[in-house]
């Protein structure tokens, strides 16, 4: 072997186990850091069961049902947090939701909370979660199959809008804080990490889509809200810093003829100050696009643009 050829040889190989080693740095840049729930229905004053909930790969999901206080069947509403968060990060509306007569499964998706570990968590990702999870809930006594909603927060609003997108069986979709596009995230992302977009900000954003398996332009919420079909609620805070409220009006805007509303409201993109001032608007909504027994619907909410 020529001494020429040696050096390209050892250059390769020292370059490939670069690009390895960048990869496996960026997949653990990338990774949800995960908060295990500190409180649970109980300790606001619900009934509920702790389950396990079977999903891809293997892997199950941790869960609280809520039951519904009326007779069945019921609706239901099924809650998906955002990126790092788990199923105590809705839980405030939970009382909201048994008190106007819904079920509701709140769950943690993979590598988040007290559900299994998985090679890497994503929005498409969130999504698959969510399908297994309302396919388990539409099989459990006293919920009425025909009547179930869902909530998400975050990347777990852009993961309802894209599950929303390919099904016509939910009842209602409420979307908090749902960005536009994954590549505004990303970009903010690696601006708030000093990285440059070229080159290898594209690289970055190009191998993510490798790895999730989708197109960014596929799945956002930019894209995905003109295949819903059902009625969706786009609720936003004001002050969120970390996804501008523009980004809901885009959204709101990019519906087509989708039965889409958008409700902006005070706090930021975590915290919603008083939640007996926030949930009542989202309450009626679901109310509207499924009546309990008794109370009767709410009225439907109008929409602030």
């Amino acid at each position: 072997m020529s001494v020429a050829v040696a050096s390209y040889l050892a250059v390769f190989a020292v370059s490939a186990l670069l690009v390895l080693a960048f990869h496996r740095l960026l997949r653990r840049g990338l990774a949800p850091t995960r908060l295990v729930e500190t409180r649970t229905p109980a300790d606001l004053g619900l009934a509920y069961r702790q389950q396990r909930i079977p999903t891809a790969n293997g892997r199950t999901l941790h869960g609280w049902l809520v039951p519904a206080p009326a007779a069945a069947p019921a609706p239901a509403v099924v809650l998906l947090h955002g990126w790092g968060g788990n199923a105590e990060t809705l839980l405030p509306l939970a009382p909201f939701l048994a008190q106007a007569g819904f079920a509701a499964l709140l769950f943690d998706a993979r590598c988040h909370g007290r559900s299994d570990e998985d090679s890497f968590a994503s929005m498409p990702r969130f999504a698959e979660d969510l399908e297994h999870a309302l396919a388990w809930m539409r099989r459990q006594d006293g919920i009425d199959a025909r009547r179930i909603a869902v909530i998400g927060h975050s990347v777990g609003a852009a993961a309802a809008l894209l599950v929303a997108a390919r099904r016509d069986d939910l009842a209602a979709v409420v979307s908090i804080a749902a960005f536009a596009h994954p590549r505004t995230v990303m970009c903010r992302l690696l601006a708030s990490w000093h990285i440059p977009y070229w080159p290898l900000g594209w690289y970055i954003l190009y191998y993510v889509q490798r790895v999730i398996g989708h197109r960014f332009d596929a799945i956002a919420p930019l894209t995905t809200i003109r295949q819903v079909r059902c009625p969706t609620l786009l609720v936003h805070g004001a002050a969120d810093t970390t996804v501008p409220v523009s980004e809901a009006a885009a959204i709101h805007a990019a519906r087509g003829a989708a039965p889409v509303q958008l409700q902006v409201i005070a706090g930021s993109h975590d915290d919603y100050g008083e939640v007996a001032q926030a949930a009542p608007p989202l309450v009626a909504f679901l109310r509207a696009a499924m009546p309990t027994g008794g109370a009767g619907p709410g009225a439907p909410l109008a929409p602030n643009c």
